[in-house]
């Protein structure tokens, strides 16, 4: 082949991709139109009220598909708007929002290699208002990594301290100075798990062998005290879930075969209440159970106590339902039933006048809205997060 033979394509190659430019602003001169220009783009920072919405709820999410990444999304049950979101990091369990307001804090575990290396267990204190972070507090490196429970980590009644429970498997609590803002100390509770505060300086654990173990700290976080009740229930007959709510200086517990077992905090330590049945015989006979991951709540001012129930054999206190029932704790009496649209595994209520109740599964990340006094739905949120758990209102 010649040489110009050769050149002839990259010429015409050439030829072609200067008639093409040629046209291109040949039609912009007939549009007179210039190449658009992309404007500058604007920023800002909201910034929350001061004062949380009464149906505010915080939905924490475990991120079980990707566990070094869990969240806590908060959401306005009103109008179904996430108004916000945390970076929670490994193994995450649920925040604490203090009654004071103001601040948020969030039991929180790192590696340094993401997935290995060094450990941090950390507690972070976020502005509740702008969700910053505003400083850690560094805590022994044995937050307990279980299931997402509201017990693993709660406030004492005067929120001067943050109880949180270890287990590697020896298991304690870790006591967090919230004045100082320093960790005051480690107290070991063998044999005995989670944390349930019944005062300004105590908080009982449940052990295995149904007592509990009361243990009253001294004013700058340790232990002064400690001792065991006799067993309160048996665990092999039936055994307490141990998602209870707390209903002024009682704890409520639902036992695997739909017992309520009341545990009152006295000026003497812990005792058991009177008991009395969820179901009646008939439904017990249909096998009707409460389950979930959060399968309680209560309605403070009205005495309400809701339950997510189901059908099905023993051990099965950790299924969903598709129903809640109500209950009045004056008279211990079923006095609704709702039912729900989606499978639930965690429930909570505001505690307004009107109050809203919140309803989330694991396995769906769709929070479902519901009236609390009518049962009637409301409204879904979606896109919350990969696999929700726990939920807490302010």
């Amino acid at each position: 082949m010649r040489a110009s033979e050769a050149g002839a394509p990259a010429r015409r190659g050439a030829r072609c991709g200067a008639l093409l430019g040629a046209l291109a602003l040949g039609a912009c001169a007939l549009s007179g139109q210039a190449p658009a220009q992309l404007p500058p783009e604007q920023t800002s920072v909201a910034q929350l009220p001061a004062r949380p919405g009464a149906h505010w709820v915080w939905v924490n999410d475990m991120a079980f598909f990707g566990m070094p990444d869990g969240k806590a999304f908060l959401v306005d049950g009103d109008s179904a708007r996430m108004l916000g979101m945390l970076s929670t990091g490994y193994s995450f369990n649920a925040v604490v929002v203090p009654r004071s307001g103001g601040l948020i804090y969030a039991p929180e575990t790192y590696y340094s290699r993401g997935t290995r290396g060094t450990r941090t267990d950390v507690v972070t204190l976020y502005d509740a208002a702008r969700l910053a972070p505003l400083g850690e507090i560094a805590i022994p490196p044995k937050r307990s990594s279980n299931m997402p429970m509201l017990a693993n980590a709660a406030l004492t009644d005067d929120e001067r301290f943050l109880l949180i429970y270890n287990f590697t498997p020896a298991q304690s609590v870790s006591v967090v100075d919230l004045r100082s803002r320093t960790l005051a100390g480690e107290i070991d509770t063998p044999g005995c798990a989670l944390v349930y505060p019944t005062g300004a300086r105590r908080f009982f654990s449940i052990c295995a062998d149904g007592s509990l173990l009361l243990t009253t700290l001294t004013d700058a976080g340790g232990a002064a005290h400690q001792g065991r009740t006799a067993a309160l229930f048996d665990p092999a007959r039936d055994p307490l879930t141990e998602k209870g709510v707390r209903a002024g200086d009682t704890w409520l517990f639902a036992s695997f075969e739909g017992t309520m077992v009341p545990l009152e905090s006295t000026a003497d330590g812990v005792r058991r209440g009177a008991t009395w049945p969820l179901f009646t015989p008939a439904e017990l006979a249909a096998h009707w159970r409460t389950g979930g991951l959060q399968h309680l709540a209560l309605h403070q001012a009205s005495g309400q106590l809701y339950a997510i129930v189901h059908q099905g054999g023993p051990e099965t206190h950790k299924d969903p339902g598709t129903a809640v029932w109500v209950y009045d704790l004056a008279s211990r009496r079923r006095t609704e039933q709702i039912q729900l649209r989606s499978k639930a595994g965690s429930i909570e209520i505001s505690q307004d006048a009107s109050p809203l109740l919140f309803v989330c599964f694991i396995e769906s990340n769709t929070l479902e809205v519901y009236d609390a006094l009518s049962g009637k739905y409301l409204r879904s949120v979606p896109g919350i997060g990969q696999t929700p758990t726990v939920l807490v209102t302010p």
